[in-house]
């Protein structure tokens, strides 16, 4: 099972440099990266987790631009976004952002999406609520004619559409490998089967009672049952944990980093060398 990585950069912690670095030569398998634009002061959405809203949510470095840095000082870390909050973004850029950073990392991007949780930022960014999920899938849609091998022209149902054109480059293999996260439902599910690769589920709570349904609608879909990815995303670890998502079939998991400076990020991936 690979042993992947995830934390929140900001301008106070250990650097992508730094960091890529360290996790190449220690042999770690990637490095994730979450996103957050801005963080509006006044509102009404409560954090997820409960109490506070941690101070790295305010002051997170873009994961593109981070991923960038990290990509050049290393050959074989994977590299990927949990999550990019795909409906914040206008899809013809951001297809193009992903389609450079796979090529110049040598098709070593994965793309890890989500809806988000807050409702005040993603507002900001012209998003109507409800709607995110169908506009996320479109965007998606979208990003996907222009890595498309042809000039390829999509009609947008959410005010984005494009016409045949050329785009270079492409993502390696057509498209980056695409995980979806977000908690356990049958929309989340049937979305994941639709257009993705597989599922990056939070800590991996209630996996074992999730993934029947998942691999319903997965086999639903016409996909092949070999090929649908589990990758439990942000997991505090232990060796019962690993374990128990070894049993359930995932090859790759992604462990959570403090939000810190070089010496403590640095004594946590000591602790976490006896996963490796």
């Amino acid at each position: 099972m690979r042993i992947s990585t995830t934390i929140f950069l900001t301008d106070e912690t250990i650097t992508p440099v730094r960091l890529a670095r360290e996790l190449e030569q220690r042999g770690f398998g990637g490095l994730y990266l979450p996103e957050h634009t801005h963080i509006p002061v006044a509102r009404d959405t409560a954090y997820p987790a409960g109490g506070e809203l941690p101070r790295e949510y305010g002051r997170t470095l873009d994961p593109f631009v981070a991923l960038g840095q990290a990509a050049a000082v290393t050959e074989r870390l994977a590299l990927g976004t949990g999550i990019t909050l795909i409906a914040q973004h206008d899809p013809i850029a951001l297809a193009k952002q992903i389609a450079t950073l796979d090529h110049l990392s040598g098709g070593r991007f994965t793309l890890g999406l989500g809806f988000g949780w807050n409702k005040e930022e993603a507002a900001d960014h012209g998003v109507d609520w409800p709607t995110r999920r169908d506009l996320g899938r479109d965007r998606l849609n979208l990003m996907r004619a222009l890595w498309a091998p042809e000039p390829t022209a999509y009609e947008g149902e959410f005010g984005h559409s494009v016409h045949a054109s050329q785009a270079w480059p492409k993502p390696a293999g057509g498209a980056p490998r695409t995980l979806l996260g977000g908690a356990a439902g049958p929309k989340l599910f049937a979305q994941i089967a639709a257009q993705t690769d597989g599922w990056m589920p939070i800590g991996g709570r209630g996996l074992a009672e999730a993934l029947p349904l998942l691999k319903e609608q997965w086999e639903k879909a016409g996909r092949d049952p070999k090929t649908l990815e589990i990758v439990p995303y942000a997991v505090l670890p232990t060796p019962g944990k690993l374990a128990h998502y070894a049993e359930l079939g995932c090859e790759e998991v992604v462990l959570q980093l403090p939000p810190e400076g070089e010496a403590e990020v640095l004594r946590v991936l000591d602790a976490y060398a006896q996963y490796l």
